[in-house]
């Protein structure tokens, strides 16, 4: 019987009310079998983060001081889920110790992890399924990478088809057994995991919107969603500043080719968006380009030199400079003479008169210019290449719109256009090219 992970972001899971939606969901289909809960998610603004009052709770702990007003809080959140849901009274237990292990002691990673936990075991309760605690079978390397082990290790935990597991999201255990959260991504690594682990159907990720926006909303009102994406489209528009899952999250499962599906929690009948290896010929990828997404914090460094191309380890000596003031660059588009480098701002700031001195030191250009703001803007999609005319459109509707084009860069590859543009015209040229591909 193939087999669905499901995790449940914290908006998902912030009451007893969104704990009913996420049972009728997993009901809903048996295939829904593994289930990965985020702590309880804000109810409204002024709630405080569950995580961030856990840290609180430790920090104040370990100075010795009192921290009986944020766990108080952290234990009527849990408390009233577990009333609301009419479960038999059993977390009051689980906080007792928690309480207890805070006063002698114990790490952030732990106490910061107990959010995940004790969400996960209400979770559990309330759906009649089995709890696995990922310190059992999820070790991090190190660095914060997941030990390969753990894949053979949690599959077997989750071997029985037909049942349901809950296996709480952002921890796992160090090398030594000891309680260690993700660095970023949280519970979306731990569902990628599990679904690898048990090589799901799909990875199912439910959260509060119903899908990948084709553009910033913030910028275009009526942004569509994007029905179907790759995990390539998704890496170059996560790079360029959309909000999507973190590459840690996808790893696990785009190494093994494993779909993820983007679910609202508050829609479930909305298709979402649906994350691929490749685009087949069927597929509900219903547009040239998969979407529009930009960033205004770059910089660029243009060197100008005579002969440039017969200079030979130019481009070398021109990145060793950057290498030398540990900063990377993120384009370097160039031509016989010309060689432009696009930075993040933040990056050189502070640095950035003694970069082009020595700049002009080692390379004696005829001349050397330093743009200090420009915004990159890349429109992506893997069917481009396919198309004659697509770099036109992406011209022609800047120019109608008013725009000057500062820089132009595509890869070999055709996955994206990338143009950059004066900050002041970024929100517009974003709105152009969006109406020209996709409105």
């Amino acid at each position: 019987m193939s087999r669905k992970v499901a995790k449940f972001g914290g908006s998902s899971l912030a009451d007893a009310g969104q704990f009913q939606k996420v049972k009728a969901i997993v009901d809903a289909d048996s295939s829904r079998q593994i289930l990965v809960p985020s702590a309880p998610g804000r109810r409204s603004p002024t709630d405080a983060k569950l995580t961030d009052l856990l840290y609180l709770c430790q920090n104040s702990a370990a100075l010795g001081a009192d921290f009986s007003e944020p766990f108080r809080l952290v234990e009527q959140r849990f408390v009233e889920i577990e009333q609301a849901l009419g479960l038999e009274p059993d977390i009051a237990r689980h906080l007792a110790q928690l309480r207890g292990e805070l006063v002698k002691g114990v790490s952030a990673d732990y106490v910061a992890s107990r959010g995940e936990y004790l969400n996960g075991l209400l979770l559990a309760a309330y759906l009649d399924a089995t709890f696995v605690d990922p310190v059992e079978c999820i070790v991090l390397t190190p660095n914060g990478g997941v030990d390969p082990s753990s894949y053979a290790a949690l599959g077997a935990r989750l071997a029985e088809a037909g049942r349901r597991y809950v296996i709480p999201g952002f921890y796992g255990a160090d090398q030594k057994g000891q309680v260690k959260t993700f660095s970023r991504g949280g519970s979306d690594i731990t569902g990628a995991i599990a679904a690898r682990a048990v090589m799901a159907e799909l990875y199912e990720n439910w959260t509060d919107v119903s899908g990948l926006l084709m553009s910033d909303p913030r910028i275009v009102a009526d942004a569509r969603p994007m029905l179907e994406v790759t995990y390539a489209e998704i890496r170059e528009l996560s790079y360029m500043g959309a909000t999507v899952l973190h590459d840690e999250a996808i790893a696990p499962v785009r190494e093994v080719g494993i779909p993820i599906g983007i679910r609202n929690t508050n829609a479930p009948d909305a298709p979402g968006t649906l994350i691929v290896p490749v685009h087949k010929p069927d597929s509900r990828h219903a547009h040239q380009i998969a979407g529009i997404a930009g960033k205004k914090a770059f910089s660029m460094i243009s060197v100008e030199k005579n002969l440039m191309n017969k200079e030979v380890g130019f481009g070398y000596r021109l990145l060793g400079v950057l290498e030398h003031h540990g900063v990377s660059f993120e384009h370097c588009p160039s031509s016989i003479d010309s060689m432009s480098v696009v930075v993040e701002t933040a990056q050189i700031e502070g640095k950035i008169d003694v970069l082009l001195d020595e700049i002009r030191n080692t390379l004696q250009p005829d001349k050397l210019e330093y743009t200090p703001a420009i915004a990159l803007i890349a429109i992506v999609g893997e069917g481009m290449a396919h198309v004659i005319g697509m770099a036109a459109r992406v011209f022609a509707a800047l120019r109608d719109a008013g725009v000057n084009v500062r820089l132009i860069n595509q890869g070999a590859s055709e996955l994206n256009i990338i143009v950059g543009v004066a900050p002041e015209d970024y929100e517009v040229a974003v709105r152009a090219l969006y109406a020209a591909f996709v409105a």
